[in-house]
């Protein structure tokens, strides 16, 4: 028996136990992001990357998933998005296991963006799926407050079972955390999720598909080019393609009747300010969270836990700033909200840029509160704007645009905020006299791999080193905080104007 066939109360019953299944998947993807980022400095001593295996181990995933998000929407439209949504489960399930055991840099790069491909089955189903089974404008923005919560609460479980796990065994076992979700969602699944399919989908297109793809690793080698080794001929070849294919994709999707994206969308300003806005909030927290986990660990010391339970208040924030605003947005604008969140965003920036080095633990705690309140706020209202824009028909393609936003915000807050941080890591970093050409190499291109140097030598030469190492670490994290408040102080002026009639 499907929802519509039920009385309404049971329906109404039914309708919370399947946004409580949607849950898993959203976990699911969330831990792992979180738990990748504390374990950076271990992968780093186990497999040696340099720095820019480095950010292409953390970046591959969501640039894949970015790639890929529109034609999974469009596919789940059109074969069913319960269907869509447990084969991704199944698939990154167990290619999050085999991740686990990978023996280089390059098959965890290789990994990681098969867990991208079978992640972007997972997220738009989600979406979509609560966007045809809420159908009540109230009902429907308190699911999506719980779904952005749900985030949140497998960024908070990350680090403390992540933690856990890289104190006690090998930086694998944090991929293995996505193996016992498998048998609940897809149990669960069958149960009480309603299929739901677009009585019209948008045609399977796989030039499309690969004109995305090429346009997005494009972009983001770009980014990465010009961050790590300054402007050159990369950075006007990559932007070159990418406004090329973009174009092509555009003028192909323009060209049909009924396109995989409805690129016409966007002359919707509430559309496309909320689009942008979910893509910043996004940058401005995985950009912090990139450089925070390894200031935490490899320059104050702490333990995996023990970081992540400095985090634990910001996240908690998110989760109850994501509620809250649900019962706010009654009273308040919902432009107004998400321009007050994009600028809760911005102050957190500043308080790390002006925490003194006495002080910068603090001040990351501070700031990551405030950030996890802004992000909460923005995110919510935000993917709210976007599905309430669009059919309940066509809300697996808006659930894809929203979450290619969430990840193109997630690739860019890495490869721009951590790129930055690994180009002035690498300027302010004093190398001593005395290092074979590998130790110098290792040393100046991270700071894990200093301290996997520093670690190689006597006292008199290490103490140097990992002091300078740290220094032009913390600097560097102050530069990309400066960049931080500045993108986040536009964004708030951007959602000021495009969302001012929401």
């Amino acid at each position: 028996m499907t929802l519509t066939e039920m009385t309404a109360p049971a329906a109404a019953k039914l309708r919370w136990w399947a946004l409580a299944v949607l849950m898993l998947p959203v976990l699911l993807v969330a831990v792992d992001n979180t738990v990748l980022a504390f374990a950076v400095p271990m992968i780093s001593e186990a497999l040696r990357p340099t720095g820019v295996e480095l950010l292409w181990i953390v970046d591959v995933y969501p640039l894949v998933l970015a790639g890929l998000l529109i034609p999974m929407g469009s596919l789940g439209d059109r074969f069913g998005r319960r269907r869509l949504l447990l084969v991704g489960a199944t698939g990154f399930a167990l290619v999050s296991a085999v991740a686990a055991f990978v023996p280089t840099a390059g098959a965890l790069i290789a990994a990681r963006a098969a867990m991208g491909f079978f992640g972007a089955m997972l997220m738009p189903a989600t979406l979509s799926l609560i966007r045809n089974i809420f159908v009540d404008a109230e009902e429907r923005r308190l699911a999506i407050a719980v779904w952005a919560a749900g985030f949140s609460g497998g960024a908070a479980l990350g680090p403390l079972v992540g933690g856990f796990l890289l104190e006690h065994f090998w930086w694998g076992a944090v991929f293995l955390l996505a193996v016992p979700v498998l048998l609940p969602l897809l149990i669960a699944g069958l149960l009480v999720l309603p299929e739901s399919k677009d009585p019209n989908p948008g045609k399977i297109d796989a030039l499309s598909t690969v004109l995305i793809l090429i346009t997005m690793v494009a972009l983001v080698w770009g980014i990465k080019s010009v961050a790590v080794y300054g402007p050159g001929i990369d950075l006007a070849v990559s932007l070159v393609i990418a406004l090329g294919v973009g174009f092509w994709f555009v003028r192909r999707q323009l060209s049909h009747d009924n396109p995989m994206l409805d690129v016409r969308l966007f002359t919707n300003p509430v559309f496309s300010g909320a689009v942008g806005a979910n893509l910043l909030s996004v940058f401005s927290l995985v950009g912090f969270l990139f450089f925070v986990s390894q200031h935490l660990q490899l320059v104050s010391g702490k333990t995996p836990i023990e970081a992540g339970l400095v985090l634990l208040p910001g996240l908690i924030v998110t989760v109850i700033a994501g509620l809250l605003v649900v019962r706010l947005a009654r009273f308040v604008r919902p432009g107004t909200i998400v321009v007050g969140g994009l600028l809760l965003n911005a102050v957190g920036y500043l308080v790390v840029m002006f925490s003194g080095s006495s002080g910068f633990d603090l001040g990351l705690l501070l700031a990551f509160g405030l950030l996890g309140a802004g992000v909460g706020a923005a995110e919510t209202i935000s993917n709210d704007l976007i599905l309430a824009a669009v059919p309940a028909a066509k809300a697996g393609a808006a659930s894809a645009i929203s979450e290619t936003a969430y990840e193109v915000g997630s690739v860019l807050g890495t490869a721009v905020l951590g790129g930055l941080l690994t180009a002035a890591y690498r300027t302010g970093v004093q190398i001593p006299a005395g290092l074979t050409p590998e130790q110098t190499f290792a040393a100046k291109e991270t700071l894990g791999g200093a301290l996997d140097v520093a670690a190689q030598l006597p006292a008199a030469i290490a103490e140097p080193l990992l002091a300078s190492a740290r220094h032009a670490f913390d600097s560097g994290v102050t530069l990309t905080s400066a960049v931080g408040v500045v993108l986040m102080l536009v964004a708030a002026v951007l959602a000021r104007v495009t969302l001012k009639r929401a």
